[in-house]
């Protein structure tokens, strides 16, 4: 790529960076790349390209949380050659006549998605002068995602539009790659894998491990309960032929939860609909419960079934009244009181001490799903001399939270190495700035290839790195890990056909 006045190049871009922003200054491009090889500097030089060759345009760069607009907004200050004040971050939390101000004065603005079409919907932005749209995390672009009203209104206002869509895992269903491009408007997807040649001299090797737990005893007896008050609900929807089987996953049964509230509406609160409503509603409860107890222990079930008491719904009290989930709960609090907790705690705690007495400067992040998790783990690992800190987002309506300050504190004291192990929910998954890990642990699998793929994305940078699983033997663990493992599978072959495809397509342009 021709050298850019704007771009300072303190960071020397790589060979596959310049050659995709070579692309994406020209064509509307879907970029792939695995997490930590660069995909935020390849949208810089393209920023950087747009405003040399239309100076009076503007730049958006959007991103799904404010975390990661902030840290898009430190790394482009970092490297372009433009003065602070053309820099703007856009929040919900500044006035709207201020927001409008902002828009004349920047050049270069970070949003959420959310914020921009807001401000679009009420006249306070119009998308003329923009001459890229950078979206991150693109695999969002489904839908009725934000994403893609911004993009749609920028290709109608834009007279000379660029759009950019930056991700690591676009998913492994082919229809929503589809629909990815097709919501970004791509004319050209360029993919690199670990295995490209190219990519291959600034990676490292990654070791998996897969750790099994046995479910005790009395988990096995409190489960058998669940299951029985399950089996009811199921067996009431499959003779209402909603079901064709009574093996079902949550998002099935949530998914026929929204067709029968919209079918309840339609047949103005028909009798028969309102109780196949109702035990799917019940079902999906117990189902969670189920999961809790398989794949995360006690605590979360016990904070969760007590819970329910204090949202008395139609659905929560048929199932507190239910003889067997009362037998379960009584089981249930009996441990708690006792302090039985998953035999994962324990298995992470010999895991984590290990890999600290081979390395004490080794840096771990845990992820789990629940926050009560995550605080678990962390007291059970500092009550052991550990040093471990949360990693949360930010407060709900209920509970506790980290602010944005604290989480940046946060990220920066694990940086510098003044503890070992970050225990993470989900917000430590999606691009945040974390640096190189020596080890990735799943407290539990997850289903989705995509968080798969960003939460392994820690380690295997700049060295060798380490993913740990944590399987619960005969439980949704195991299903959760092959469901991930073979939708990435998949995703890896529709990649593939779609980097063929892109090379035959050249050759054809050759040879014609």
């Amino acid at each position: 790529m021709e050298k850019l006045k704007l771009f300072n190049y303190k960071i020397k871009p790589r060979a596959y960076q310049e050659n995709i922003a070579r692309v994406a200054s020209k064509k509307n491009t879907l970029c792939i790349l695995p997490t930590g090889l660069g995909k935020t500097l390849i949208a810089i030089l393209v920023a950087a390209y747009r405003l040399e060759k239309l100076p009076r345009s503007k730049v958006l760069m959007l991103a799904p949380t404010r975390p990661l607009v902030n840290q898009h907004y430190k790394t482009f200050k970092d490297l372009l050659n433009l003065n602070s004040s053309e820099f703007i971050v856009l929040t919900g939390k500044i006035r709207p006549d201020k927001r409008k101000n902002l828009y004349v004065k920047g050049r270069i603005f970070f949003a959420t998605p959310q914020v921009i079409r807001n401000d679009l919907n009420n006249g306070f932005l119009t998308l003329n002068d923009f001459s890229l749209l950078i979206v991150d995390e693109c695999h969002r672009s489904v839908k009725k995602y934000a994403y893609t009203q911004v993009v749609e209104k920028y290709v109608q206002q834009s007279p000379f539009p660029l759009i950019l869509g930056l991700t690591a895992s676009p998913g492994g269903v082919r229809d929503k790659i589809e629909e990815v491009k097709k919501n970004l408007h791509i004319e050209k997807v360029e993919i690199r894998t670990r295995e490209d040649l190219d990519v291959k001299p600034y990676i490292k090797r990654i070791k998996f491990e897969r750790v099994y737990v046995e479910l005790p005893e009395e988990f096995l007896e409190i489960r058998e309960l669940l299951d029985q008050a399950l089996k009811e609900r199921l067996e009431l929807l499959l003779n209402y032929q909603l079901l064709t089987s009574t093996k079902t996953t949550k998002k099935q049964l949530l998914e026929l939860q929204n067709k029968l509230g919209k079918r309840y509406e339609e047949t103005n609160r028909d009798p028969i609909v309102a109780r196949a409503l109702l035990a799917c509603a019940q079902a999906i409860k117990i189902e969670h419960a189920i999961d809790l107890l398989e794949t995360q222990g006690i605590t979360p079930l016990y904070k969760y079934l007590t819970g329910l008491r204090s949202k008395l719904t139609y659905a929560t009290k048929g199932v507190l009244s239910d003889p067997k989930i009362i037998e379960a709960t009584r089981k249930v609090k009996e441990l708690y009181v006792k302090g039985i907790e998953h035999p994962k705690l324990e298995k992470i705690l010999h895991i984590v001490k290990d890999e600290i007495k081979e390395n004490p400067r080794t840096k771990i992040i845990i992820f789990a799903n629940y926050r009560s998790s995550v605080e678990k783990i962390v007291k059970t690992l500092q009550a052991e001399g550990i040093e471990a800190k949360e990693f949360i987002g930010q407060a709900k309506k209920e509970g506790k939270g980290l602010k944005q300050k604290e989480q940046i504190q946060i990220l920066n004291e694990f940086k510098y190495e003044l503890f070992n192990v970050l225990v993470a929910t989900s917000v430590g998954e999606e691009g945040l700035d974390i640096e190189e890990v020596d080890t990735v642990i799943f407290y539990e699998p997850v289903p989705s290839e995509i968080r798969s793929i960003q939460r392994r994305g820690r380690t295997g940078r700049t060295k060798t790195g380490k993913v740990i699983f944590l399987i619960t033997k005969g439980t949704r663990d195991e299903g959760y890990y092959w469901s991930a493992f073979h939708k990435e599978r998949r995703m890896r072959g529709i990649l593939f056909d779609m980097k063929r495809d892109e090379k035959k397509t050249l050759l054809d342009w050759l040879q014609s």
